[in-house]
């Protein structure tokens, strides 16, 4: 007799649904009887400039030393951040990509009978690792696609331990200015922590944008968490960090598993932070081809959500699936964002120049077809 090993599990984790990727080039290609070559990928906010060339040159000095277990530490790539953030090295922990941080966080503060506030069509992650481990999850209604960081603050109650914020938001690409970050700060109680989720901060230097590591001292409630995957272009190694008061590091440090980011992934975040040339190139690269998608909607008649990412979500006017589908069969891959509540939308990261134009010239032709 075998047991329900669904019924078994517990109740938060019985509701959940596995986080789903952004299809993969090969899977299509295999679908659909495609060149792999042929087919143009937006769907995963994926730098399109590829790797630094710093950070491939470190990767293969790094080869060597494959059979030797990596600094579980992550000393040399601490040091850069503290150095970079102007924090302290205690104040830092490092995460297999900063979705990792963000799991920290759930086992070390959250539990059967607390809770967790964040956003409606905010980042599939904060969900997934609160119910988990079994808390709460209290979804709060979207404001124009974004935070409503006042009804968040009301929704604070006695049993709330964490608060996700992010900003720039994921999937909608929205934001919320300096003002209003330090606004909520004030008025959070000292109880709760709040994980403001910069994972596209670096495509906003310069604009409105607040910089989460000027709060830091001020906050001792508050962890900024960043990754490499990004705008730093190593996706692929899933390298991340969080940036809080030594007190929180040090707890997090207790929860995370010995060795989570691995030799390659030091050596490449490492030399991809002291890259600037690469990360000044991605940020130029990124905001022409924000203006060039923007304006083939424009010109399709379509609106979209303004984003302060590397992605833009266009609204179709109609029900997306069926357009997602047809977007495949040209051998284009978007991102479909209906179990983010915007059944209407597609999430496009920005690509390359010729790639973007691969992708408005099927949407045009998949939306002429009707």
């Amino acid at each position: 007799m075998s047991g329900n090993f669904l019924a078994l599990a517990q109740p938060g984790v019985q509701q959940l649904s596995p986080y789903v990727p952004g299809k993969p080039v090969d899977e299509l290609a295999r679908e659909l009887d495609l060149d792999p070559a042929s087919i143009v990928k937006l769907a995963s906010n994926e730098n399109p400039l590829g790797a630094s060339p710093k950070a491939l040159a470190a990767i293969r000095e790094e080869l060597a030393e494959l059979t030797r277990y990596p600094d579980g530490n992550g000393f040399a790539l601490k040091t850069l951040l503290a150095e970079q953030c102007r924090v302290e090295l205690s104040q830092v922990t490092l995460g297999n990509g900063s979705n990792d941080i963000l799991e920290l966080v759930a086992r070390a503060y959250l539990a059967p009978g607390l809770n967790a506030v964040f956003s409606e069509h905010a980042f599939a992650v904060y969900p997934i690792v609160t119910q988990a481990v079994g808390a709460q999850a209290k979804v709060i209604p979207a404001k124009d696609w974004g935070h409503d960081l006042p009804a968040m603050l009301a929704a604070i109650d006695a049993n709330t331990r964490v608060v996700f914020i992010a900003n720039p938001n994921n999937p909608t690409g929205t934001w919320f200015d300096t003002e209003a970050l330090d606004e909520f700060l004030q008025d959070v109680p000292e109880h709760v922590l709040v994980v403001l989720d910069e994972a596209y901060i670096e495509y906003a230097e310069g604009s409105d944008l607040p910089d989460g590591l000027d709060f830091l001292a001020a906050y001792p409630n508050l962890l900024v968490s960043r990754t490499f995957s990004k705008a730093y272009g190593l996706a692929a190694l899933r390298v991340g960090y969080g940036l809080s008061t030594a007190v929180v590091a040090d707890v997090l440090n207790r929860v995370r598993q010995p060795f989570n980011v691995n030799s390659l992934a030091l050596a490449a975040a490492c030399a991809a932070l002291q890259d600037a040339e690469y990360l000044a190139e991605s940020r130029r690269l990124n905001e022409s081809g924000m203006q060039q998608l923007e304006a083939g909607f424009r010109d399709l008649g379509l609106g979209w959500i303004p984003s302060k990412g590397n992605f833009l979500c266009v609204d179709l006017g109609q029900v997306a699936a069926p357009v997602f589908q047809g977007l495949l069969r040209e051998g284009v891959i978007v991102r479909p964002v209906a179990n983010y509540g915007m059944p209407n939308h597609l999430r496009v990261t920005i690509g390359l120049p010729a790639e973007n134009n691969r992708f408005l010239e099927a949407l045009a032709k998949v939306l002429a077809r009707g």
